[in-house]
């Protein structure tokens, strides 16, 4: 009988599906996709540090170049949506290694390559808007994919730390590219920063097509249901019915708490003197994500073994209470009293400290919704991930 204390999903013994790549080859596999999901990242954070430069050469303003940011945003949103969507479905019959999670990364490298081109020889506001958003939406998909990848090759305890590897590599674009997106402005050009751009998605496109082996899951394919298939069998796939995942209560508070625990990090930036141009929370993004990971499987693993053996999913969960209930909270406070009575070099070291303890709980928050999501829709895994995000970013 189904009571209130029953789990919401039941743990099979039959785990060997997890069993199909040795663990070099899921180093290995988790590698790729982390280079892949670098690369939104990278994309988005390079360009903002060179809109001078381009507003110059395009005889704009920085305010109408600006309208790109907005613009590749939307394409990110769009895109995951579309790419996740036709993950779960798209295949080519005849040719089985392109099936699944591997086919959109294919579809999508072009997109990233000829977009990029395009972006770096623009001489117009009109061309850069049209390309901006072809090349950011061809990246898009680095992220949902990603995890959907991760969650086809690893068992539920070994995912949350797979997911934290996988979100510390992908958010290290996020600590590096406005570095190297001002001194590629500076110092070379911003043409060349999209060609080299370009040439980084042809090599990930190589790395995909040669090395990447497709890891979903045999039959959880839609078009596998399909009576009749040509040999090239294209489907519409209505992107937008991964959002209705959020129908679901539980995802849809998760992702909730997503969105406002994002907005804590800009807030405490705009307190701090804007010349001082320092942002430690991007930093320790890239080291709390691992330890988020790893620390929600191990609450996953002991929860499972006080109930000999009974999973809930929501045990993870259980992960997010030292970020959201008192690292988040403690680092916003405190900041907000050390820029009211802590002056000079003093207050900003100390404010850089709250901003980096702020992005650790935002890891300890983020990281284990991050791998609900996959543990409770894991048959649409890359769906419920793009669905999240997409939520984050409008």
């Amino acid at each position: 009988m189904v009571s209130e204390d029953s789990p919401l999903l039941t743990s099979t013994a039959h785990e060997t599906i997890y069993d199909r790549f040795a663990p070099d080859q899921k180093r290995w596999i988790v590698s790729i996709v982390s280079f892949a999901g670098l690369l939104p990242m990278f994309v988005s954070s390079t360009f903002v540090p060179s809109i001078p430069q381009i507003a110059k050469d395009l005889g704009s303003t920085h305010a109408i170049v600006s309208l790109t940011v907005s613009l590749s945003i939307l394409a990110t949103a769009v895109g995951s949506l579309v790419w996740a969507a036709y993950s779960s479905f798209f295949s080519i019959p005849n040719y089985s290694p392109v099936d699944g999670r591997r086919s959109m990364y294919l579809w999508g490298m072009p997109f990233l390559c000829i977009g990029s081109c395009g972006v770096a020889m623009s001489t117009s506001l009109r061309s850069l808007l049209f390309w901006r958003f072809v090349q950011t939406f061809g990246c898009s998909g680095g992220i949902p994919l990603g995890a959907g990848v991760i969650g086809d090759i690893y068992k539920l305890e070994e995912r949350g730390t797979a997911i934290g590897i996988f979100f510390g590599a992908t958010l290290f674009g996020f600590a590096v590219a406005p570095l190297l997106g001002g001194a590629a402005a500076q110092y070379w050009s911003w043409h060349n920063l999209h060609y080299s751009i370009a040439v980084w998605g042809l090599l990930e496109l190589f790395l995909v097509y040669f090395s990447f082996p497709e890891t979903s899951h045999p039959g959880t394919l839609s078009i596998d249901k399909l009576k009749r298939r040509r040999w090239i069998h294209i489907t519409w796939v209505n992107p937008l019915s991964s959002l209705w995942l959020l129908w679901s209560p539980n995802l849809f508070a998760a992702s909730s708490l997503c969105c406002w625990r994002l907005l804590s990090a800009p807030g405490m930036v705009s307190r701090m003197r804007p010349s001082s141009g320092l942002d430690s929370s991007q930093t320790d993004w890239d080291i709390g994500a691992p330890v988020a990971g790893r620390l929600s499987d191990i609450v996953v693993k002991r929860w499972r073994k006080k109930r000999n053996g009974v999973w809930f999913p929501e045990d993870r969960l259980r992960a997010t209470w030292i970020g959201g209930l008192v690292t988040i909270p403690l680092s916003i406070g405190a900041s907000g009293l050390i820029t009211t009575y802590v002056g000079g070099p003093v207050g900003l070291w100390l404010n850089l400290l709250c901003l980096y303890t702020n992005g650790m709980g935002v890891d300890f928050v983020f990281n284990p919704i991050g791998s609900y999501n996959v543990d409770v829709a894991h048959s649409r895994s890359a769906e419920a991930t793009a669905a999240s995000a997409s939520v984050s970013m409008i």
